[in-house]
């Protein structure tokens, strides 16, 4: 079983959403670098939690009244190829082609079968530097 690791809420104002976020549930932000990218923890240790970020909207924003306006989840995967190909096999597209992530690992976005983006990432192996297999 493949867990879902990590999240994304696009927002068009992420300082709005970033207040929102920390005052409605508690959960702690930092930005990532200089990139419009801030990490949330949303555990304090006496729950579990699934840890995410709030990153601009790069795109417009979905209509009011459209049927979902939501968030990006990740899944970590053991093969980000093998997972890209067997989901395009199950009626998904890729949505964002496979990108590296410095020092982290690699990730792919998809449109699951009723379009959601779903994003796939597979870390580097334990013990391996900045480069990599796993971000090419």
């Amino acid at each position: 079983m493949d867990p879902v690791v990590h999240f994304e809420i696009h927002a068009d104002e992420p300082d709005r959403a970033l207040d929102f976020y920390s005052r409605a549930f508690g959960w702690s932000v930092a930005r990532m670098g200089d990139d419009d990218y801030w990490l949330a923890t949303t555990s304090d240790g006496q729950r579990t939690g699934i840890n995410g970020a709030l990153i601009r909207r790069r795109g417009p924003r979905p209509a009011i009244g459209a049927p979902v306006v939501g968030a990006v989840i990740t899944v970590q995967v053991d093969d980000l190829d093998a997972t890209i190909e067997r989901v395009c096999k199950l009626g998904a597209d890729v949505a964002l082609a496979r990108s590296a992530i410095p020092g982290v690992g690699a990730v792919a976005y998809i449109h699951d079968t009723e379009a959601n983006v779903i994003g796939v990432f597979q870390p580097l192996p334990r013990g391996a530097g900045s480069s990599s297999d796993a971000t090419s």
